[in-house]
């Protein structure tokens, strides 16, 4: 079985790469299993000071995987439900990884995608990136991972994309703080050993702490986030059941305009 992700060490630096680069590193319950326990894995590894999380091929990720979304488009609620659990897992696990994370954004985000770039505390992109919130064109929403979006780009700027589903460059994710830093090809690699050089001259523990606190300065604790993913997984398991939610993921799926958008 080939693993949806791939993990380097360069001494005290670990790197997960999403390497499902033939579907554009699309999710499905496999990747999310395996960089989950990925995760968990690293947080208690002493010999672990910095996380670098990036994609393979020229996409960082494409949001959900075709696969996935033609079989929960069929699943009960309950099953919806669990389903996104799994997912608010990942996101929370990376949010509050106790070594500070690098998000090396390669290519393109949308979706789950852009959620996995504002868990991670410093995020720089290639400048051809681009990134959208596109969940209401399917008649759902970006529930699993909202917490970390509004958290990194404001709820002014959540509340444009999460309903105009349009897509923005890398030099507007900048602007409004999804990225920290926009780099060219051949540039981005600089940026990231230099934010690497730094980190590692910190006290590993000083360093957890530091992002523990900052954490909890902007109201964000990993009980809090635990009570809002079940919330925000039902909100997205009962629009997938819904008439709305079913004629979009079908349209898509089908490749044809949705209903609504029919006239």
């Amino acid at each position: 079985m080939t693993s949806a992700i791939r993990l380097d060490r360069d001494g005290p630096v670990a790197r997960l790469t999403l390497a499902r680069p033939s579907v554009h590193n699309a999710f499905d319950d496999e990747l999310i299993a395996e960089l989950t326990g990925a995760l968990e894995a690293l947080d208690t590894d002493p010999t672990v000071r910095a996380v670098v999380l990036t994609g393979d091929g020229a996409t960082f990720s494409a949001g959900a995987d075709l696969g996935w979304m033609r079989r929960m488009a069929q699943a009960s609620e309950e099953e919806n439900r669990a389903d996104s659990l799994r997912l608010a897992k990942l996101m929370r696990t990376l949010n509050f990884l106790s070594k500070p994370t690098l998000c090396h954004v390669n290519g393109s985000a949308y979706g789950g995608g852009v959620g996995l770039v504002a868990c991670c505390d410093y995020a720089v992109g290639v400048d051809s990136a681009k990134f959208s919130l596109s969940e209401v064109k399917l008649g759902l929403v970006p529930a699993v991972i909202s917490p970390y979006v509004v958290q990194a780009i404001g709820g002014r700027h959540a509340r444009r994309l999460f309903t105009g589903a349009e897509i923005i460059g890398a030099t507007e994710a900048r602007a409004i703080g999804l990225l920290h830093e926009v780099a060219t090809g051949t540039e981005i690699d600089q940026r990231l050993e230099r934010t690497l050089h730094f980190w590692l001259k910190g006290g590993a523990v000083a360093q957890q702490e530091a992002k523990r606190l900052a954490l909890r300065m902007a109201g964000m604790t990993p009980e809090a986030a635990a009570a809002v993913d079940i919330e925000n997984a039902a909100l997205i398991a009962r629009l997938r059941v819904s008439p709305e939610g079913q004629e979009g993921l079908t349209a898509f799926l089908e490749k044809r305009p949705p209903a609504w958008n029919s006239h």
